[in-house]
């Protein structure tokens, strides 16, 4: 997410911090520099020029420029801004007091509206919540086979009729069955076009008008830019739209679709997707994302991921086994899960400060996941707790069961010995000193 951005920002303020002095020319030069990278982005020409003189005012004063470290002021500056530019908080879903609360998806065809009415689902499911989906897009082929294959994969009821062509009565219908089925959430999935024209909005109009909804979200691909802001503003125009989900984030390298969207519509981004799978959908937080644009990591949503993925009474028996020196193969295979389910191990290291630029052109490879799961997988109960045992003809079956070859295992079992020896050293350290309460998994 905004690689391209971020790196060539990161060389604009490199500039400016190695510097002990900076004179009003100097930073006029980087704002410069930052316009035309902004410009690249596909960031809105309104915005980048409104952008650049609110920068300007703050940055050419005279506590900024006679301060000790004025380069990192301006980094300051800068991050504030694109804060404020993002829309300075995040926005949540506003609940209706009296349910359900009644959440329509619009947007173009293509943008992912579908699988993200699913995700969004999902995500108030694990919050407790009883939502149930609509599926009001009846004129895609298999729009309906494909949100009821989704919400049977999250255990989420899907309303749907292959008798009616009118969306508008379809949708008035689900919200009486929602409210006899005592569902909180009613997720409407409409009608969407490769382009904007009448008979879309006219559709749109009318389930809006059967359905009062509390909040319209406007679902579009942050990888399409400008195209996505113009088709935004719209829909806010014809419509009206309470939020926007940008869909496809993972691969946004430029990000101009994020930077604008919401100066443009004036309507706050409320979700982003993250990724393919069902879970991978995460509320928008301004300064969270100008963090990562900086290169200042995101160690909020890092935590947040893993307070998902660990329980606190299973951290605690892992920590005991650390400490008894009884941690496993099995220990270890479980905790391998547990970080891969907190999304791809790019998207994490990316979240850690300074991990983005050490590990920048490193590829991850997420098959050694599987593979070391596989092996692990092929080994006998007694293996998993007694590595030790592990002689010439056990390796080689564990090999041929799980794909691999013996390098492979030897390979696991070496690091497997490398983590020992390392959790034995750690402690020593808390012995000695106590301090170390939690000790994070050297993988």
């Amino acid at each position: 997410m905004f690689d391209t951005l971020s790196e060539k920002l990161e060389g604009i303020f490199s500039k400016l911090k190695g510097r002990g002095y900076l004179k009003e020319e100097d930073v006029d030069v980087a704002l410069r520099e930052l316009r035309l990278v902004l410009l690249e982005a596909d960031v809105n020409f309104r915005v980048v020029k409104d952008f650049i003189s609110r920068l300007r005012e703050k940055a050419v004063g005279k506590e900024v420029l006679e301060s000790l470290t004025p380069g990192q002021q301006v980094v300051k500056i800068v991050h504030d801004e694109l804060i404020e530019l993002l829309g300075s908080r995040n926005e949540r879903i506003i609940f209706s007091a009296n349910p359900p609360t009644v959440i329509m998806m619009i947007g173009l065809q293509g943008s992912g509206k579908t699988t993200t009415a699913a995700k969004l689902a999902n995500l108030f499911k694990k919050q407790g919540r009883r939502p149930m989906l609509v599926a009001a897009d009846l004129q895609r082929p298999a729009a309906i086979d494909q949100l009821v294959t989704l919400g049977a994969q999250i255990d989420v009821p899907v309303y749907s009729s292959r008798d009616t062509k009118d969306p508008v009565e379809l949708s008035r219908e689900s919200l009486k069955r929602a409210r006899l089925d005592a569902r909180d959430i009613l997720i409407l999935d409409t009608a969407g076009r490769l382009h904007i024209d009448d008979d879309l909005m006219a559709q749109l109009e009318g389930i809006k008008a059967a359905v009062n909804p509390d909040e319209v979200l406007f679902v579009a691909d942050a990888m399409t830019g400008q195209d996505a802001v113009t088709v935004a503003k719209t829909f806010n125009e014809r419509t009206g739209i309470d939020g926007i989900i940008l869909t496809k984030m993972d691969g946004d390298a430029r990000g101009g679709a994020a930077l604008s969207i919401r100066a443009v519509t004036g309507r706050p981004i409320k979700f982003i997707g993250v990724g393919e799978k069902i879970d991978m959908i995460e509320p928008f937080h301004p300064d969270r994302v100008a963090s990562r644009i900086l290169g200042m990591g995101d160690v909020l949503s890092f935590i947040e991921k893993a307070q998902e993925a660990v329980d606190v009474k299973e951290a605690e028996a892992l920590q005991r086994k650390i400490t008894e020196e009884t941690f496993t193969l099995e220990d270890l295979r479980e905790q391998l899960r547990k970080i891969r389910s907190m999304g791809p191990i790019e998207n994490l290291l990316s979240m850690i400060p300074g991990m983005g630029k050490q590990l920048k052109g490193v590829q991850v490879d997420e098959k050694e996941f599987s593979r070391i799961e596989a092996i692990i997988n092929s080994m006998t109960p007694k293996e998993r707790r007694n590595p030790h045992i592990l002689n010439g003809s056990r390796k080689k079956r564990i090999a041929l069961g799980s794909g691999t070859t013996v390098t492979h295992v030897n390979r696991l079992l070496k690091q497997y010995k490398e983590m020992k020896r390392m959790m034995k050293m750690l402690k020593g350290k808390k012995g000695r000193k106590g301090r170390f309460r939690g000790l994070p998994m050297p993988f």
